[in-house]
């Protein structure tokens, strides 16, 4: 593994039973990037974290994380590790200021270390004025930037961030992808589960997209929409689109797939569909340019995974 390397997964396998959860998955994270990982629920992402991170050993394959072997040498690994979990693992009865203390303390940071890291942290967060309140007067969004700035108290070299936004306004979402992009200005290496494809394409530089315990599609944002998707998307809805469809929208478009109510048409040339369009008022429709979003469900499906 070279030093530009931070994540070299080969061949990795999860199997429970009679049941492959991952299967055979080959992963590269380089130093300072962003790196995606994608799938609908039960896809097997969360099994592929749980491997980096070393808190499952793999059926089979081999992994190194930061030039350390993955099982074996997984808790000398997290030592230079932050973490950010899907669900809130605050202290409740500690303040916000000793929820990073107490956390600084399992890496044995001197005091002088700590007191200058919690300082610089709770400013990272915008939460200076909350340091001496209890965890259960924070809102959502005040509590996912705390599980952030803990995450950061060790200084690790990789950070992995599991749905870090979930849940949170449009503002609380803005400010953590502000703070993300100066970390990855700072150096940082970010792993990246999330379900909005928005965050995806704003922060990964690369990423792969998962489905049945296989990667489906590797690549840039920007490079898996070229790849997978025409230029121009036209969504419609509206009264009659049944047999408007049957018509002029499947005629006029290179693929068109159905998503409830609305048709989502795909095509090189979009002048023929609007043209018919706008001589049915009764349609409704929206142009826009192909996005990850779409690559997602082609690449994954439409149907819905409660799993």
């Amino acid at each position: 593994m070279t030093d530009d390397v931070v994540v070299q997964g080969e061949k990795l396998s999860k199997m429970y039973a009679d049941r492959t959860v991952v299967n055979g998955v080959d992963l590269t994270v380089y130093r300072g990037e962003c790196f995606g990982l994608l799938g609908p629920n039960g896809a097997g992402k969360t099994t592929t974290l749980r491997m980096i991170l070393g808190a499952i050993p793999l059926s089979s394959g081999s992994l190194s994380v930061l030039s350390f072997a993955v099982p074996d040498k997984a808790r000398e690994m997290r030592a230079h590790l932050g973490v950010v979990p899907q669900h809130d693992n605050l202290d409740p009865d500690f303040t916000v200021a000793e929820n990073l203390r107490i956390y600084g303390r399992y890496f044995g940071l001197p005091s002088d270390v700590l007191d200058a890291r919690i300082s610089r942290l709770l400013s990272f967060a915008a939460l200076d004025a909350k340091a001496n309140a209890g965890i259960g007067t924070l809102s959502g969004g005040m509590r996912r930037r705390l599980i952030l700035a803990r995450a950061l108290i060790n200084d690790p070299a990789l950070l992995i961030l599991d749905e870090p936004t979930t849940g949170l306004d449009p503002q609380a979402r803005q400010y953590i992808w502000r703070q993300l992009r100066s970390l990855l200005s700072e150096g940082k290496t970010i792993i990246l589960t999330t379900h909005y494809m928005e965050e995806a394409e704003r922060l990964c530089t690369r990423l792969a997209i998962m489905d049945n315990g296989n990667i489906v599609g590797a690549g840039s944002p920007a490079d898996l929409v070229s790849q997978q998707i025409e230029p121009h998307v036209i969504e419609v809805y509206g009264a009659g689109l049944d047999e408007w469809h049957e018509q002029c929208g499947k005629l006029f478009a290179r693929r068109a797939e159905r998503a409830g109510e609305t048709f989502f048409y795909y095509a090189d040339d979009e002048r023929p569909l609007i043209d018919a369009l706008v001589k049915k008022p009764e349609l409704h429709f929206l142009h826009r340019r192909g996005n990850l979003e779409d690559v997602f469900i082609k690449l994954t499906g439409k149907e819905l995974r409660d799993r």
